[in-house]
């Protein structure tokens, strides 16, 4: 299905970057075709993905030659099977032949995120949980990937240090205990979340004791878990749940059926397997 996320507001210069990082002073292969060759190239998909990226390959070639005509066969967000083909393409050869490389390197990173995703979504369907990406993305590309976690059906975290506190371990023993840490944190917190993680059931307790938004449950095991879940539907307030700590397509399920709100997973977006895509060229006489 289509989707309407929002892309992230420097995609035209995550591509300019790739390009300056691909082509330097010039494409020295691709001067060995005639400068007025025209040609035709297909992009095919040869593995079943979710489809995630179109508005990065599009840049790619619209910042080489806004000539360059995409035809696309398959919506962003959209599930595609083996040797289906993904899009058309027709313009001048040595301008295909350039971005060929960088805008399938979007294509394939970006639909291999989405694909994880809707995998790990797939299987906790009918349950309360939703999958929640982190910050252990790819550098210079976080925006991007974060989008192709929504593509594949997921939830955004905070998308980096700025709009959102995570207390974490040492947070805590700088400040001497949760409460001292979660009531600091509160003050300079404005609107944003404030969530604090913990490892123990005491200690969940300590932080429910707080004026917390969410708690990320630290490789808490099933018991735990249900544990937790139990304590913060007794408590006055909603707060929310996260489960972590390494989650995979095995687990998730049991997890999700404990009943917390969030299920968080690095390796959507740190685990990367590229999407085997390939593009095929059919050059026009002349």
């Amino acid at each position: 299905m289509a989707t309407n996320h929002q892309l992230p507001p420097d995609l035209e210069e995550q591509v300019a970057r790739a390009l300056a990082e691909d082509i330097g002073s010039g494409d020295l292969t691709a001067s060995l075709i005639p400068a007025t060759r025209q040609a035709r190239a297909t992009v095919i998909s040869r593995e079943p993905a979710i489809l995630c990226g179109r508005a990065w390959f599009d840049a790619v070639f619209r910042q080489l030659d806004p000539a360059i005509k995409v035809a696309w066969r398959v919506n962003e967000g959209e599930r595609v099977a083996p040797d289906q083909v993904l899009c058309e393409m027709t313009g001048g050869a040595r301008t295909l032949l350039t971005g060929e490389r960088t805008a399938l390197n979007f294509l394939q990173l970006l639909s291999a995120t989405a694909t994880a995703t809707g995998r790990y979504v797939d299987a906790i369907a009918g349950t309360r949980a939703r999958v929640l990406d982190t910050r252990k993305t790819l550098p210079g590309l976080r925006l991007a990937q974060k989008y192709a976690v929504l593509c594949g059906g997921g939830v955004n975290h905070r998308i980096g240090l700025f709009d959102a506190i995570l207390v974490k371990e040492n947070h805590i023993a700088a400040a001497g205990s949760i409460a001292a840490a979660v009531a600091h944190a509160r003050d300079i917190a404005g609107k944003a979340v404030v969530e604090v993680e913990v490892e123990s059931l005491d200690e969940l307790n300590q932080a429910l004791a707080t004026d917390i938004d969410r708690v990320l449950l630290d490789n808490f095991t099933l018991e735990q878990l249900r544990e937790a879940v139990r304590l913060t539907q007794a408590t006055s307030r909603r707060v929310e749940l996260e489960a972590s700590g390494n989650v995979s397509l095995e687990t998730i399920g049991p997890i999700a059926a404990t009943g917390v709100d969030f299920i968080s997973i690095g390796g959507l977006t740190k685990h990367v397997q590229a999407i085997d895509l390939s593009m095929r060229f059919v050059m026009d006489r002349g």
